[in-house]
């Protein structure tokens, strides 16, 4: 078995960012027009109706946006296998091996903050 090369940092399971499906359908809308392809992978979660993010591990210990939470997965129930759904009612929007492998939180802090003014604005023109 090969052993880590000297200095190398062990593999971290990525925090997850999860926020309202609109929002965060807005969002991935937004990423894919402005970061391109840096956008990571994307977990959709119908029965919760949220859009889930995956971040780079240490995320969660920062992160402040309203309307969304940020959670260590520390691997936890999360497989980055795209073939398989993760439950019932759950399954990749942007899977992995598709995208980065996690999206940039400052970028992806900009996006929602965007999507966020976007839906307000046509909400308040109905």
């Amino acid at each position: 078995m090969p052993k880590p090369e000297c200095g190398a940092l062990p593999h971290r399971a990525p925090d997850l960012v999860t926020v309202p499906t609109r929002q965060g359908l807005e969002a991935v809308d937004i990423l894919r027009r402005g970061a391109g392809d840096r956008v990571g992978p994307v977990l959709h979660d119908d029965g919760c109706d949220t859009l889930g993010f995956l971040v780079p591990p240490g995320t969660a210990d920062g992160w402040d946006v309203p309307g969304s939470t940020c959670t260590q997965t520390e691997g936890r129930g999360l497989s980055l296998v795209a073939a398989q759904s993760q439950a019932e009612g759950t399954a990749w929007l942007l899977p992995p091996g598709d995208a980065e492998p996690a999206t940039d939180p400052a970028v992806l802090r900009e996006a929602l903050g965007e999507a966020a003014r976007l839906i307000e604005a046509a909400d308040n023109c109905r």
